[in-house]
C-alpha cells in the first residue's frame, strides 16, 4: 500500500502579522519598559488580565454584535462566543467590575500586552500589536485627565523621542456633540449608529483630509484598492456645518490654548452641551499651565475625536510630527497613541456610574517610528560575546570562559555548531555580536586569550588598504592576559 503524498504547505504568515526576534523584539522589550517606568513615577501599578475574554463582556467594543467575528477575532466555547482581546481596556473594565468593592478608589494601573483587530491592514498598521495602557478608574477630577496628558509627553520622551517631534493633542468630544446637537440630524444621539459613523468619519480627518471626511459624512468613499466605505449620509447643510468647524479647528490649533478656546466660543459656543466641553478644557489647560507643560507638547486640537464610542469627555492622541518616505512621497508618521474620558464603559458590567479616564500607546508602531528616527541601538540588549571553539576535546574550556562571563553580567554563548573558524565568526556576525573569543594553541602556551571587536572590524574594513593588513587583522583584534579578559571586555562593551 503506497501512502498518499502530502501536499507541500507554503510557509507563509497571515497579512497584518509580525514576526519578531533578535533586535526587533529587544527593541519593543527596552520601549515598554520605558514607558511603564513613566508611569510607574505617576504611582500607577501593573495589572496583566487575559488575552481573551467573553465576547459580550466586550459589549460596545464590538463593531457588530451582530456578527461577533467582525472586527475582532472570536469563536464559540461552551455555547458562548469568545474573542481574542481588541484593546486592554475591555479586560479592565470587567476586573473592577469584579473587584470593585476591594479596589482602592481611585484605582491606577498600567498594563502591557498583545491586542488583537480583525481589520485590514496597512502600512505601520497591524492585526496583531502590542500596547501599553494606564487608567484610573473612580475620578471625576479635572486633575485626573490633565495628568493623562503630561504623563504621555513624558512616556513618549522617555522612549528617546524629542520635544519637537511629537504633540500631544487634546480635545473634548462633547465640543463636536454640541455641534452636532444643534443641526437636529433625525435619530441622532450619544452611542447610536448615525453618531458613531459622523465620529468615525471625523475622526479619520489626519489622514484622509477635508475631502476624504466630506464624502464620509455624505454618501461614502471609495479608498485607492477600490473598498468602499458607506458614509452617514448627513444633508448637504450638516456636512457644511461639520467642516466649517473642523477648518476653523484645523486654524486654531497653532494657537496658545487660551486663545484657541476663546476663538471656538465666539465661533460655535451655542448650548449647553458646547459650553461644558469649554469649562473642562480651560480646567485641565490650567493645571497643565501650572505644571509648565507648554504648547510645544500638548495643543488644543478640536478635529480629535477618537473613533470609539465610549468616549464621553476629554480626549487625547499622541501625534509624531516628522515625516518619512514611501514611494518618493514624503508623509507624516501620525498617531502613535490615544486615550480619553469613558465615563459610562463600566457600569454596563457593575450597574453604577463609574468615571474614569486613560491612555493607550501602540509600542509595535512606536517601534517603526523610532527606526525612521535612527534611534534604536542596534547592538542594545543583544549578545555581547561568543566563544569560538577552537578544538573540540577542550570545549569544557570554552564554556569556563563563557561562564565566568554570565557571572560577571556579560551575556555571552560558546559556539555549539560543528564549523571551523570563518563559519564561526560568520555566526558571530549573524548573531551582532559585539566580541568574538579565540582561544588557541599560540594563546594556551602563553596564557593569554584573542579579542576580536566585530563592530571595530566592520567599521574599519572600508579604511583598510591592503591584503596584508585585512589578513593580520590587527585593526579589531589584539592579544591580552587571561585575567585580564573581564576588565577588558567590560572597557570596549561600555
Amino acid at each position: 500500500m503506497s501512502l498518499e503524498k502530502k501536499k507541500k504547505i507554503k510557509p507563509q504568515r497571515p497579512r497584518g502579522f509580525e514576526d519578531l526576534s533578535g533586535n526587533d523584539l529587544n527593541e519593543l522589550n527596552k520601549l515598554r519598559n520605558s514607558i511603564q517606568e513613566t508611569y510607574s513615577l505617576y504611582g500607577f501599578d501593573p495589572l496583566e488580565t487575559g488575552i481573551i475574554e467573553y465576547s459580550d463582556v466586550l459589549g460596545s467594543f464590538l463593531p457588530d454584535q451582530d456578527r461577533p467575528n467582525e472586527g475582532v477575532f472570536s469563536f464559540e466555547d461552551d455555547d458562548r462566543w469568545v474573542s481574542l482581546r481588541y484593546d486592554l481596556t475591555s479586560g479592565l473594565a470587567r476586573y473592577v467590575a469584579e473587584n470593585f468593592d476591594a479596589l482602592p478608589k481611585p484605582y491606577r494601573r498600567f498594563q502591557s500586552g498583545w491586542v488583537f483587530r480583525n481589520e485590514k491592514p496597512g502600512p505601520g498598521r497591524f492585526r496583531q500589536f502590542f500596547q501599553i495602557d494606564a487608567d484610573t478608574i473612580g475620578s471625576d477630577n479635572a486633575l485626573s485627565d490633565a495628568e493623562m496628558c503630561m504623563m504621555f509627553s513624558d512616556a513618549i520622551e522617555n522612549t528617546g523621542i524629542e520635544r519637537g517631534n511629537y504633540i500631544i493633542r487634546l480635545n473634548n468630544r462633547k465640543i463636536l456633540d454640541g455641534i452636532i446637537d444643534s443641526l437636529k440630524i433625525p435619530n441622532n444621539q450619544p452611542g447610536s449608529g448615525i453618531n458613531l459613523a459622523i465620529m468615525r468619519s471625523i475622526d479619520k480627518l489626519d489622514r484622509l483630509g477635508l475631502k476624504g471626511v466630506e464624502q464620509l459624512l455624505g454618501e461614502g468613499r471609495k479608498d485607492e484598492s477600490g473598498d468602499y466605505t458607506k458614509g452617514a449620509d448627513l444633508s448637504k447643510s450638516s456636512i457644511h456645518e461639520i467642516l466649517s468647524f473642523l477648518e476653523h479647528g484645523l486654524d486654531s490649533k497653532n494657537l496658545n490654548r487660551k486663545k484657541s478656546l476663546d476663538n471656538l466660543s465666539d465661533q460655535f459656543g451655542s448650548n449647553l452641551i458646547f459650553d461644558e466641553a469649554i469649562n473642562e478644557l480651560n480646567e485641565i489647560s490650567s493645571i497643565i499651565d501650572a505644571a509648565g507643560y507648554d504648547e510645544k507638547r500638548i495643543i488644543i486640537d478640536p478635529s480629535v475625536v477618537r473613533g470609539l464610542g465610549y468616549y464621553t469627555g476629554p480626549v487625547y492622541e499622541a501625534d509624531l510630527t516628522f515625516g518619512i518616505e514611501t514611494d518618493d512621497v514624503v508623509e507624516k508618521f501620525g498617531s502613535v497613541g490615544g486615550g480619553g474620558r469613558y465615563d459610562n464603559l463600566i457600569t454596563r458590567l457593575k450597574g453604577v456610574r463609574v468615571p474614569s479616564t486613560g491612555i493607550s500607546v501602540g509600542v509595535s508602531r512606536l517601534c517603526t517610528a523610532l527606526k525612521h528616527l535612527n534611534k534604536q541601538n542596534i547592538n542594545s540588549e543583544n549578545l555581547a560575546v561568543v566563544v569560538l571553539v577552537m578544538d573540540k576535546e577542550k570545549r569544557s574550556d570554552y564554556y569556563q570562559i563563557a561562564s565566568q562571563l554570565r557571572a560577571k553580567g556579560i551575556s555571552s554563548e560558546c559556539y555549539v555548531g560543528d564549523g571551523g573558524m570563518k563559519a564561526q565568526l560568520k555566526y558571530a556576525d549573524k548573531r551582532k555580536a559585539r566580541i568574538a573569543l579565540i582561544l588557541g594553541e599560540d594563546e594556551e602556551a602563553s596564557s593569554s586569550i584573542t579579542i576580536k571587536d566585530l563592530m571595530t572590524g566592520k567599521e574599519a574594513s572600508g579604511n583598510i588598504s591592503n591584503n596584508e593588513e585585512w589578513r593580520s587583522g590587527k585593526v579589531s583584534q589584539r592579544t591580552i592576559p587571561k585575567e585580564t579578559l573581564v576588565d577588558e571586555i567590560k572597557k570596549m562593551l561600555s
